[in-house]
């Protein structure tokens, strides 16, 4: 009765031992490299997002990254660990990608640029080129 307890027993650690062995210990591994690809995220890097999104990293801060994404140039502030991963590294040594933090802007401050209409849109549309070349949409959509 005592050796059949004890290669019950003897069973039950080595099934431990091998799921411990075939599924634990690779995720900590994969959940350590993750880790250690969100931390070293810095300004100029592509990544993409856990939702598919792909953009270029414009700011880094402790626990959030600023990206810019299309040809709009939308930005845009997410967690680090909503980044997938890293499509392209930029090629800046590594002590001049990342900011102090006495350096960080507010990426809200920053002047977007307008782009002007290209001139076969301002004669298709027939809007005049002063109206066409102005910032306020408003004016347009009054007329």
């Amino acid at each position: 009765m005592t050796q059949g307890l004890a290669t019950q027993i003897g069973f039950l650690i080595f099934f431990i031992v091998i799921m411990y062995l075939l599924l634990i210990r690779p995720q900590k591994k994969k959940e350590r490299e993750i880790q250690s690809m969100r931390d070293a995220l810095m300004v100029g890097d592509e990544i993409i997002t856990i939702g598919g999104i792909r953009g270029k990293i414009i700011k880094t801060r402790e626990e959030t990254v600023i990206i810019q994404v299309g040809a709009d140039k939308v930005k845009f502030e997410l967690m680090r660990w909503g980044v997938s991963k890293v499509v392209e590294s930029s090629a800046r040594p590594a002590s001049a990608r990342k900011l102090r933090p006495d350096e960080e802007d507010d990426y809200e401050d920053e002047v977007v640029e307008t782009k002007k209409m290209p001139k076969k849109m301002k004669r298709a549309s027939g809007v005049d080129s002063d109206v066409a070349d102005s910032v306020d949409t408003d004016e347009k959509d009054d007329r």
